[in-house]
């Protein structure tokens, strides 16, 4: 915990590697550059998954961790979406958390700052009661951040399915977006994931502050629309790119055999195709995409998981698939075996992507992947499957001009002739060839944010003020209340 008028803050993670993994790069700035203390507390319905563990495990000791009382999800139907599960989760564990923080209070060790991402807003309740000064960490990009912040005005005018509206939604300073392409739980308004996000993104503008994981040069528009003052909107810090740049969390054996093998590869040649820790194909899809990779006689590193749909467990627990190669197509593994190499459920992304003869990556958009693309400077081809995926594809392609996307024309399939014309497009095509371009000058604009007088940094040095300030106050309040 804080040691006495050490800044200090307390962040909420949402469960999941891909929410807790920002966020650590997110304190470990703090600690480092801010001299903040951290405490991540954490709710949940289950003991963290070995993956948490590894994260939490390689922290400093400035960095701490609280985890609350398990809850009980028993009451939900299996098919609840992990929207449903995740907002539950923080709100039941609203009981556990004001213990906690009456505890902190006695001792005089009460964070100044409670840091939530997107689906943690119910806490907020704990934060005014205790003068805590709520912020949000919205892990994905400003485009899906304006998106959410106009949510609850759509639910009002906006009769009909989202999928169904004819006409794109225009949000100032972003790309236009079909009603196919918004967020998964909007898909069924409904469902009770739509009610938990709309719910949430109404509680938005609670916050005094909204912390967003993307930078100017990526989307110089939505950014400057969010940073217009408005009543009903927080002041948006864009400090991103918040990426894990050292050796993938959880050290495998995995990894030399990939490294190794990227190491006899030419400059730029490879393919690196992953679906991030949730996503998975059907069968079907699994070949079509193994057909692809073969016909496109381009080299290609594989991370593959066993065929099913998107389930709940593999968002919490990442490492749960097995005998995922016994799924390929008959004879694939030797035909292919110069060509590619196919790791069974992980492999060590950052190195891969950092490596110079990877040269393109075939992506499910999960923001951390596409920001760990972008800085090391590797074109995509966008293949979303769930969540904000999307629109984060429509971001990519549309607007920013850095990746392809994959069509499914046909039952939702996209076709091995499709994998083809991508993976050459990308890797030999003169629109790969632009798509380079633009990535390349994007690595760059990481660089000049990130500097000491970039913009990035800049809004992260006004956050920490602002929340050392709020510190103070505290300390006050509390010794003239003596």
């Amino acid at each position: 915990m804080a040691e006495a008028n050490t800044p200090h803050i307390a962040i909420i993670p949402s469960p999941g590697v891909g929410h807790l993994i920002p966020l650590v790069e997110f304190a470990k700035r703090l600690v480092d550059h801010h001299r903040f203390t951290v405490t991540f507390i954490f709710p949940g319905e289950s003991s963290p998954s070995s993956a948490q563990r590894s994260v939490l495990n390689s922290l400093p000791s400035s960095i701490a961790s609280v985890f609350l009382p398990l809850i009980d999800l028993s009451d939900l139907l299996s098919t609840a979406g992990i929207e449903t599960r995740i907002s539950l989760t923080v709100t039941r564990s609203i009981p556990a958390l004001r213990e906690l923080f009456g505890s902190l209070s006695a001792e005089k060790r009460l964070p100044a700052v409670l840091v939530v991402d997107l689906f943690g807003t119910d806490a907020f309740d704990v934060a005014v009661e205790f003068h805590v000064s709520p912020y949000i960490f919205y892990p994905s990009n400003a485009n899906v951040l304006s998106f959410l912040l106009h949510l609850p005005k759509l639910d009002k005018t906006v009769s009909c399915e989202f999928r169904d509206l004819t006409e794109p939604v225009r949000i100032p300073g972003c790309v236009p977006i079909t009603g196919k392409d918004f967020v998964d739980p909007c898909q069924d308004r409904n469902d009770d994931s739509y009610k938990w996000l709309l719910h949430n993104a109404k509680r938005f503008k609670e916050a005094k502050g909204i912390l967003v994981n993307s930078f100017v040069d990526l989307e110089p528009n939505a950014i400057k629309a969010l940073q217009e003052p408005a009543l009903d909107k927080p002041p948006v810090y864009p400090i991103g790119p918040l990426v894990n740049t050292c050796s993938s969390y959880g050290n495998r054996n995995d990894a030399s055999e990939c490294l190794n093998w990227l190491d006899n590869q030419p400059l730029g040649s490879v393919l690196y195709v992953s679906f991030g820790s949730g996503g998975t194909l059907t069968c079907e899809q699994l070949n079509e995409l193994a057909f692809g990779l073969e016909e496109s006689c381009k080299r290609f590193i594989w991370v593959i998981r066993s065929p099913s749909g998107i389930a709940n467990s593999s968002f919490f627990n990442s490492h749960s698939q097995t005998d995922s190669l016994t799924f390929l197509p008959p004879g694939f593994l030797d035909r292919t075996k110069k060509q590619g190499l196919v790791v069974p459920s992980w492999a060590p992304q950052v190195q891969i992507l950092a490596h110079p003869s990877t040269g393109g990556f075939l992506t499910h958009c999960g923001w951390n992947s596409v920001l760990e693309s972008i800085v090391n400077g590797v074109p995509l081809i966008a293949w979303p499957l769930y969540a904000e995926q999307k629109m984060n594809a429509l971001l990519l392609v549309e607007d920013v001009g850095a990746a392809l996307r994959a069509r499914n024309i046909e039952d939702r399939i996209v076709r091995k002739e499709e994998v083809v014309r991508l993976v050459k497009k990308l890797m030999e095509g003169e629109e790969g060839k632009t798509i380079r371009d633009q990535i390349k000058e994007l690595k760059e604009g990481v660089v000049r944010v990130l500097r000491e007088d970039g913009l990035s940094t800049k809004a992260f040095t006004q956050v920490s003020l602002k929340w050392k300030a709020h510190q103070r106050e505290m300390e006050q309040d509390i010794t003239y209340s003596k």
